[in-house]
């Protein structure tokens, strides 16, 4: 016979067990939330907006079943060896460890993928990579002349090389925002395991509105996401984050 103080015990670990094994379980295996920090993605996300990120999808690609498409927005932590990618700072709090925070970028190249930077323009297989993220910075300050904008990095602490083939495994991610400074990404830690990327962004889910452009600083200075320039009316923000080149 189970005593008094056990049923009760019981009885609270299935309450609030329950949910937060729930709660676990979908974090882990279904969705969670992201919110975007810094302006490395636009025009595409802006800074705080909220991102629904998928993890069985994750999970399945880091057990060899499937993978991700060129065009995607995944979530991810940068390789371990990119001294660049550590940060003892969250949310603007100093911490007393350092830590690889979640990025969020583009993947760019696949595995067995040639991948080239040149004069600020993507080449993957030898061919031009269609973006038209790059057009649109191009119109205000797409790096064209700085060593990240005319080389891709093999590895963490590899020096730029002039084309890099993605392993098996791995993948080639990018920010949208090439402007000096602007994208903490594959041009300087180089292709990243599939073991580090959480999954892929599905959608914007929040804010509601947002002013309908946003004009970068394009002065290279830090947190370029303080001096972003909105304008114009408010637009509908929730949008699906449609795989595209």
């Amino acid at each position: 016979m189970r005593r008094p103080w056990a049923a009760r015990l019981w009885a609270t670990l299935r309450e609030w067990g329950q949910p937060l094994l729930f709660a676990l379980v979908v974090t882990q295996f279904g969705a969670s939330g992201v919110q975007v920090d810094g302006a490395s993605m636009l025009p595409a996300l802006r800074y705080g907006e909220w991102l629904a990120v998928e993890k069985a999808g994750g999970w399945a690609h880091r057990l060899g079943v499937g993978g991700y498409a060129r065009g995607d927005i995944v979530v991810f932590k940068p390789p371990r060896g990119a001294e660049a990618a550590w940060s003892q700072i969250y949310r603007g709090m100093p911490l007393p460890w350092r830590y690889r925070p979640f990025l969020v970028k583009r993947v760019i190249g696949l595995p067995g993928d040639r991948v080239s930077l040149r004069g600020g323009v993507v080449r993957v297989n030898g061919r031009v990579l269609p973006e038209a993220a790059r057009t649109f910075w191009a119109g205000f300050c797409l790096d064209t002349l700085s060593p990240q904008a005319n080389g891709v990095a093999p590895g963490p602490a590899a020096p730029p090389q002039p084309e890099v083939t993605v392993p098996p495994g791995h993948y080639y991610l990018l920010g949208d925002n090439r402007s000096p400074g602007g994208s903490l990404d594959s041009r300087l830690f180089g292709p990243v395991p599939v073991g580090d990327i959480a999954g892929r962004a599905l959608a914007s889910v929040w804010p509601l509105q947002r002013p309908a452009q946003a004009t970068p600083p394009c002065d290279g200075e830090p947190h370029p996401e303080d001096r972003v320039r909105l304008s114009g009316g408010p637009e509908f923000s929730p949008r699906w984050l449609l795989g595209r080149p």
